[in-house]
């Protein structure tokens, strides 16, 4: 090989250090930059000829080695909208490249990113430090389930939340064997009264409870708690409700009926309670036969508001009549699905990858789920600006739906470690010193040749 030669592969070592050089130079200026991917180097060397017998020096070539699929730590963050992905998977953001009518417009090609810090902007996007938009799936606020499977760019809605009436009352419950009720009837004792099981005196109408005949009714029946429902305007409606025995049921249970109140201000023969018109019979066992796992209040009103009709929903087998010594009603559960209109105040990242709003009314309801991707060959996978990546054709196309978990209030690092970066420049500065070192020995080997005729 000529000398030439030499200082020839010496000059293209002396090329790869340099670029070495210039990916360390890039990991240490991204050392803090979130969601920053570092770049190795990777070194392949190119043979000229080469035999058993004989080997002629070629030349090194220095390609980058990618790091997309290293994570960096994760550090907590008192924004409640930065997220990080613990495990594979990016997340899929747009880029903006104009602006009309004050509005951003956007060039509906997907990007992938690890950077997290996403911030609400004023059109209601999710923004995060380099300028991407967040994409998700918006949810349905009716089932709470995701609205088809392609993502979208998440825009939040700062309207008013409207107001959702009252559909569904849940409630369980369990009744007394013997309900600590007042013996209006100076005749019967009470031990008989209980044993008998019906109103003393007696009321002509159990269908509906005038308000001359509370009184009657207050003594013979029980407690069953009260809830705040709404109506479609998202005006509070008071629902209390109690229970009346009125009968035994064959074979040692009781039967009971439910009422609520419906005029608070009824006065005379006018109605103040309604029965919801369904027997709860009970057997021997505190159980009830037939089961009643569900029912529906008919035109539910209350002071004049009418909520339509409610279904009144108890589950499996939760009104139960088991031994209470306290001779009260036991509410297990009482909730209903309506709520006021409410102000959005405020919006969160939930652990489970929701984007939730507060609402001033005190709702939080879930307003999109935030979608990652994720490649087969994440490191063939192309560099951009803003800790972002384009799909190109060796990492193959994104598999939606599939990655890593979505930790809330947090952002990823950069997966730069800058100890190991120092050490890296110090192998390199002395590999690129070595190389110039050939390079002044070839050139003085050469000069010797030269002054040889002397």
């Amino acid at each position: 090989m000529s000398f030439f030669g030499s200082m020839s592969t010496a000059i293209s070592g002396i090329r790869a250090q340099a670029s070495a050089l210039g990916h360390i130079s890039d990991n240490i200026a991204n050392s803090q930059t979130v969601g920053f991917k570092r770049t190795d180097t990777s070194f392949n060397d190119i043979v000229t000829a080469s035999t058993s017998r004989n080997h002629l020096p070629g030349a090194v070539l220095a390609a980058p080695a990618f790091t997309n699929s290293v994570q960096g730590s994760i550090d907590a963050s008192e924004v409640p909208t930065h997220m990080a992905i613990n495990g594979e998977g990016f997340f899929i953001v747009s880029s903006a490249i104009a602006t009309v009518d004050n509005q951003p417009v956007f060039d509906n090609v997907n990007y992938y990113t690890r950077r997290g810090d996403f911030a609400m902007d004023k059109n209601g996007y999710l923004v995060n430090g380099a300028g991407y938009t967040l994409q998700g799936l918006e949810i349905d606020p009716v089932t709470g389930n995701p609205v088809g499977d392609t993502p979208g760019r998440i825009q939040i809605d700062r309207d008013f939340l409207a107001a959702r009436p009252t559909s569904s009352i849940s409630y369980t419950a369990n009744l007394p064997l013997w309900p600590q009720t007042v013996n209006a009837d100076p005749d019967i004792a009470d031990s008989e009264l209980l044993t008998v099981g019906r109103f003393t005196p007696p009321l002509a109408d159990l269908s509906a409870i005038p308000a001359n005949g509370e009184n009657i009714f207050l003594d013979n029946s029980l407690s069953g708690g009260a809830i705040t429902g709404y109506d479609a305007l998202g005006a509070p409606v008071n629902v209390q409700l109690r229970w009346a025995k009125i009968d035994n049921a064959a074979g040692g249970g009781d039967e009971w009926n439910l009422f609520y109140k419906t005029d608070d201000a009824a006065v005379g023969g006018a109605d103040k309670w309604l029965n919801i018109g369904q027997s709860y019979a009970f057997d021997a066992q505190g159980r009830l036969a037939p089961a009643v796992d569900a029912t529906t209040i008919t035109a539910l009103t209350v002071d004049g508001i009418n909520l339509g009709d409610v279904t009144l929903d108890h589950g499996a087998s939760n009104i139960t009549q088991f031994s209470n010594s306290a001779g009260t009603v036991s509410v297990n559960t009482i909730d209903q699905n309506g709520y006021p209109s409410g102000e959005l105040v405020s919006i969160a990242v939930s652990e489970n990858g929701r984007i939730a709003g507060t609402y001033s009314n005190g709702k939080t309801v879930d307003i999109a789920e935030v979608s990652l991707a994720r490649f087969n060959a994440t490191d063939k996978l192309r560099k951009l600006d803003g800790t972002a990546f384009a799909a190109t054709q060796e990492s193959g196309e994104p598999i939606l739906g599939a990655g890593g978990d979505i930790i809330a209030s947090a952002r990823e690092a950069s997966n730069v470690d800058i100890a190991d970066e120092f050490s890296k420049l110090i192998v390199t500065q002395q590999a690129y010193t070595a190389g110039t070192r050939i390079v002044t020995t070839a050139d003085e080997l050469i000069r010797e040749t030269l002054n040889m005729k002397r």
